[in-house]
């Protein structure tokens, strides 16, 4: 699968162009805080709408702006873990895997998910119990689940302890190598980005 995109988007006050052509496994955008990495995600997955050019995933435009296309979010077959995670405070962790779980795409089950995770010991607990990595692999098994065609993870190892921070990095590159579903990821850490990234992406002001 390649990534094929070409935008101009709003950033805060600032208008950013970004584009990407890439059939790498991962691929890292990097740049200095505030530069529209986050934002640049939001576009791809349809949560932000960027001013002009196109965003194609394979052979499939899921937006064009000179074709007048844009899919919504739930057509573009994105999983997103976001850096915030985002997890239901109020349902414990097999619930919150359920909520993105697509059982008709027999593509992984919430069993395969926790076992893949390693979280099945997990399952009865709630989001404020577990550890900043527990709740990492929580929100990117939720993203597995939802059968997505490629992964965002936006500073997937932001407040994380070193050896937290290792178990994510080992899990992204199983991800990568062995689930074999592109990943698009933003970091502004070097080492992350020099050890998973096939193709890097450096954002910078002007």
């Amino acid at each position: 699968m390649s990534f094929d995109l070409a935008l101009t988007y709003r950033a805060g006050e600032s208008i950013r162009g970004c584009t990407i052509r890439s059939e790498a496994g991962l691929v890292a955008v990097t740049g200095p805080s505030g530069i529209g990495k986050t934002t640049l995600l939001n576009c791809i997955a349809g949560l932000d709408r960027p001013l002009a050019g196109h965003i194609r995933i394979d052979v499939t435009t899921l937006f064009d702006s000179s074709a007048n296309i844009d899919l919504p979010p739930e057509r573009r077959g994105a999983g997103y873990v976001f850096q915030d995670l985002r997890l239901f405070p109020h349902r414990t962790v097999a619930a919150n895997l359920a909520y993105g779980e697509r059982p008709d795409a027999h593509w992984m089950s919430r069993a395969e998910a926790l076992d893949f995770l390693g979280i099945a010991h997990l399952a009865r607990r709630y989001p404020a119990t577990l550890s900043g990595g527990e709740a990492k692999r929580v929100a990117i098994g939720r993203a597995l689940l939802s059968a997505p065609r490629f992964l965002l993870l936006d500073e997937p190892l932001t407040s994380l302890d070193p050896a937290r921070a290792e178990e994510i990095l080992r899990l992204i590159e199983r991800i990568r190598d062995e689930l074999k579903l592109p990943t698009l990821l933003v970091s502004h850490a070097a080492s992350e980005v020099e050890r998973l990234a096939g193709e890097v992406v450096i954002l910078a002001p002007g």
